[in-house]
């Protein structure tokens, strides 16, 4: 049915639902969501969690990943991806948005607007993408200080420390943060920008039993891995931050190109979403049974053809 109905939706936090899934055997897949309606997709396809990448975030509204939106921006993306959805999401919460009291105000807000966990990076603004070059990195106990912030201002949110220090520091310098990101009430580690097999095994080495993220990002410093490796390697959870805009935009493109050249979508209509399967997707009729004033509507199955 639909978020409006209150039996259909969940009654435990989302954060306790989150646990309830990484308690299981194997590696928990969350997929990158950019907004609601690829978030439907994503949970229509048999996924149980998702992500919300700071960067398919900044880049759908096109602007860098560079640490310049505000936690209200980020909020706008979490409700619509947790109404649409009702399924627990990781949100990247970049740095925090400031120091120890900014991040209570987004532990606090993105609570409110149904996340379920965060991670927060030991980067300095302006802060990068985790796989690109000359990154600046926090003081450890400055990350650790909005670590046991985070902590204290949670209810249920799961809390992943994200470290960036592979690249700077090597792997001592990695695990020695993340131990101390641990001890100061870190759930989870998400050991950034590693680039090949023996480097994330060394961190699951040195990190027993502490639940691991591992990026799946394309075009970044880590070549590809399947979720099955990376479990065997050690990681309970595994994201694709940006798959899914990466995808959206390449079709988009290809679309802006043949309206251009044609005059029009002709021969495009192929690639497209028909107007069945998007209503369908949203559950467009489930609304519309909602309220007995809407006559249910009649769908063109095709596109209508000229005399």
């Amino acid at each position: 049915m639909t978020y409006l109905v209150a039996d259909d939706l969940p009654t435990a936090p989302a954060g306790e639902r989150l646990r309830a899934l990484l308690a299981r055997p194997g590696i928990l897949q969350m997929p990158g969501a950019h907004n609601g309606q690829a978030a439907l997709q994503a949970k229509q396809a048999g996924f149980e969690a998702l992500y919300l990448s700071g960067a398919a975030m900044t880049a759908s509204m096109g602007i860098p990943d560079l640490g310049m939106i505000t936690v209200d921006e980020v909020c706008f993306f979490v409700r619509q991806i947790a109404r649409a959805t009702g399924l627990p999401l990781l949100v990247d919460g970049d740095t925090g948005y400031g120091e120890a009291l900014n991040v209570m105000h987004m532990v606090r807000s993105f609570e409110d607007a149904g996340a379920a966990a965060v991670h927060i990076e030991d980067q300095l603004l302006p802060k990068k993408c985790g796989h690109l070059n000359d990154k600046k990195l926090a003081d450890p106990h400055d990350m650790a200080a909005k670590i046991a912030a985070a902590r204290k201002a949670r209810r249920h949110l799961f809390i992943i420390a994200r470290t960036d220090a592979a690249a700077s520091e090597g792997i001592d310098g990695s695990v020695g943060r993340a131990k101390l990101f641990l001890e100061a009430g870190a759930d989870a580690i998400f050991p950034e920008a590693l680039n090949t097999a023996d480097m994330f095994k060394d961190v699951a080495r040195r990190l027993p039993g502490v639940p691991l993220l591992a990026n799946m990002t394309e075009f970044g410093r880590t070549p590809f891995f399947t979720a099955s490796e990376f479990e065997a390697m050690g990681y309970k959870m595994v994201i694709w931050p940006v798959s899914s805009l990466r995808v959206a935009n390449k079709a988009q493109e290809k679309l802006y190109a043949a309206i251009r050249r044609d005059g029009g979508t002709q021969n495009m209509v192929d690639a497209m979403q028909t107007r069945s399967e998007l209503y369908k997707t949203i559950g467009y009729h489930d609304y519309e049974a909602l309220d007995a004033s809407i006559v249910k509507t009649i769908i063109p199955e095709a596109m209508p053809q000229r005399g």
